[in-house]
């Protein structure tokens, strides 16, 4: 009997260390240098994003954020490496619409759950796509290529960065939306894509308009419509595509998920940080400057976001037959 008693009381103070420990631990966070995997190659959207708002980070911090780019297998190789981290704060995932909403319907077995594996951190921004067509292109405006397109199905062709990619998805999403037909030309990358709009061979394409910008700047393709809510202060002419095609809207968003099980105290600390870095005059600027849109969201509205955006695209995978093995 004494020992159970001597064992009963030993576990009790262990446990009462250890929940003392937790908020404790969580006081002093962050200790050392924090990492964030970037699942894309360096200079990309998803990478420029990262590392801007990494540099507030690191003052507000007081800890270096280590940006580290872990590609491959559309995204899939670094977003697997941080579910498989150690759930301590100090090893995070910048998460966008293709690893958390789109490969859990794009690929037939997946190493990772957006939802089941991570827990979201905090938002920075979104950006939207803008539709653009070859110069010689007949349709002027998101309607003649529509009534273009009925009236030739099948016949027109448009480009994508590739099989799956947000503008392949994009234009895949238009077509549903408005019952036409264009035949899907995939490229390995939006350079490759632009070669062959600008011949005219595969006229119609919908790219990121940070990418797209430079080539409509420039007169070199011609801007049909914005796939935001809004026009773009960068192109205030152009209208969206939403105007013509009421509840068209897309963005690639970008933000922040750590693994499961990263204590809700180290998560409530991030996202504040997170959202005073978004809010900063200079962040703001530089993010609007690439076309983007900051972006904050409460914390218990990231995952509802992520569910239906996962209900989106996966309906749209299915309906276009798209598959990546």
């Amino acid at each position: 009997m004494h020992t159970r008693i001597q064992a009963a009381a030993l576990a009790a103070a262990l446990a009462a260390g250890a929940v003392a420990a937790g908020p404790a631990a969580a006081e002093d966070y962050p200790t050392r240098p924090i990492m964030v995997i970037v699942p894309q190659p360096p200079g990309g959207g998803t990478d420029i994003i990262t590392r801007i708002i990494s540099e507030p980070l690191t003052k507000q911090l007081g800890q270096t954020i280590v940006v580290e780019n872990k590609t491959g297998a559309g995204t899939v190789v670094g977003t697997v490496a941080a579910a498989q981290a150690a759930p301590d704060g100090y090893t995070l995932v910048t998460g966008l619409n293709a690893n958390m909403a789109v490969n859990v319907s794009l690929f037939k077995t997946l190493a990772y759950d957006p939802v089941r594996d991570f827990t979201p951190v905090g938002m920075m921004a979104e950006f939207p796509f803008v539709l653009v067509v070859n110069n010689d292109f007949p349709a002027k405006s998101v309607k003649e290529l529509i009534d273009m397109a009925k009236a030739k199905p099948g016949e027109i062709n448009y480009a994508s960065a590739g099989n799956g990619s947000g503008q392949h998805l994009s234009m895949e999403l238009f077509k549903l939306m408005t019952g036409t037909n264009l035949t899907h030309v995939p490229y390995r990358g939006a350079a490759p894509a632009y070669t062959d709009v600008l011949s005219g061979r595969t006229p119609v394409f919908i790219d990121n308009l940070s990418s797209a910008l430079g080539q409509i700047k420039g007169g070199k393709v011609r801007a049909l419509g914005v796939t935001g809510t809004a026009r773009s202060p960068l192109l205030p002419d152009v209208p969206t595509i939403g105007e013509t095609v009421p509840g068209y809207q897309n963005y690639v968003w970008f933000g922040i998920w750590a693994p499961k099980k990263t204590p809700p105290a180290i998560i409530a600390r991030l996202h504040a940080e997170i959202e005073k870095a978004v809010a900063d005059p200079t962040v703001q600027d530089r993010i609007k400057k690439d076309a983007g849109v900051p972006m904050t969201t409460p914390l218990a509205d990231i995952e509802p976001m992520v569910k239906k955006e996962i209900e989106k695209w996966a309906d749209v995978v299915k309906r276009a037959n798209i598959e990546v093995q």
